[in-house]
């Protein structure tokens, strides 16, 4: 079976799936579609910088976070329940075509400052300087009581957008279905520029790059700001999606949520994230609904897929190239 037959299989399968959710007037069920698609598009940004930049990060909940928060405070100041500022510096807004760019700005822009640091360095340290930076910006969300601090940031009232009811279910569905579809046509572009040639060929073999003339530096910290601005929007959908923001949304568990979701669906993978992420999505709701401990069978899947699957669960159905 190709790889492309696959992908229109799995579009497939989660269109069924919502429309018999909606049938059946399960609204439940199309959440939690709706809550995959979210960390699907937060994979895509990770799949872009792993999966084809070979950048392991391990800090890409600080940029989820970013997002998240933004549109928190934006909706606080719009709705006057801040706790602290009684005259915002940053005016408030409810429309979500003007909270996302300033949510994707916020993560480029954050993605550039720990890029110019971190990819000075490579392996282990790339890694462990990237999480460094995700639990800064954690712990500053704790210790910040203008925004919730710990308990974190209540949004009553869901944002808006022209044409679409964001308070019903399936309409929220729909539009984080056609933002998910946007990332991954993004990526797919990306990836067959001359831009993604030149970020797999400094994967692959950095000195033959800089040989050509190429700084594979400005290449990948290239792809780090976009794939960070991808997760940002994600990070502002499940803001929406939950009505809450906390602290929880930089911790590293988030960050190894998304890592484990490319990792399952299949690295470097256009369709890795969506598969990955409604997978880990379905254990968790379905096992972690029978057993307290269900991240043990997360794990076994996780280790099963890493030694049997190295293509992930894309390429386990597809067995073609990559």
């Amino acid at each position: 079976m190709s790889e492309r037959l696959v992908n229109v299989l799995i579009v497939a399968a989660i269109a069924a799936l919502v429309v018999y959710a909606h049938l059946g007037d399960e609204p439940f069920l199309i959440t939690l579609a709706t809550r995959a698609s979210v960390f699907a598009i937060a994979a895509v940004g990770l799949n872009l910088a792993l999966g084809y930049g070979g950048l392991v990060s391990f800090g890409h909940a600080a940029f989820f976070g970013l997002g998240g928060y933004v549109t928190g405070i934006l909706a606080s100041h719009a709705l006057n329940y801040e706790p602290i500022f009684e005259d915002p510096l940053i005016e408030g807004t409810t429309q979500m075509l003007t909270i996302w760019p300033m949510a994707i700005g916020v993560g480029v822009l954050a993605a550039l400052a720990i890029g110019a640091l971190s990819l000075r360095t490579s392996g282990v340290y790339f890694i462990m300087i990237t999480l460094a930076f995700a639990q800064m910006i954690y712990y500053f969300a704790i210790s910040w009581p203008a925004y919730g601090g710990e308990d974190g940031l209540a949004i009553y009232l869901r944002n808006e957008i022209p044409g679409v009811d964001t308070s019903s279910p399936l309409g929220f569905f729909g539009l984080v279905a056609a933002v998910l579809a946007g990332a991954l046509a993004l990526s797919w572009l990306i990836t067959r520029s001359r831009f993604g040639l030149a970020l797999t060929a400094a994967r692959q073999n950095p000195g033959r790059v800089t040989a050509v003339g190429i700084r594979p530096f400005g290449v990948q910290l290239t792809a780090f700001a976009i794939s960070a601005g991808i997760t940002a929007l994600a990070g502002a959908l499940y803001a929406d999606l939950n009505r809450f923001v906390s602290p929880v949304m930089f911790s590293w568990e988030t960050s190894g949520e998304i890592m484990i979701i490319v990792i399952l669906g299949g690295v470097g993978r256009l369709m890795g994230p969506v598969v990955g992420a409604f997978l880990f999505i379905f254990l968790e709701h379905w096992l972690g609904g029978l057993f307290e401990f269900w991240k043990i069978f997360l794990g076994l899947t996780l280790l099963g897929v890493v030694l049997f699957a190295r293509g992930g669960l894309i390429g386990l159905l597809s067995r073609g190239p990559r």
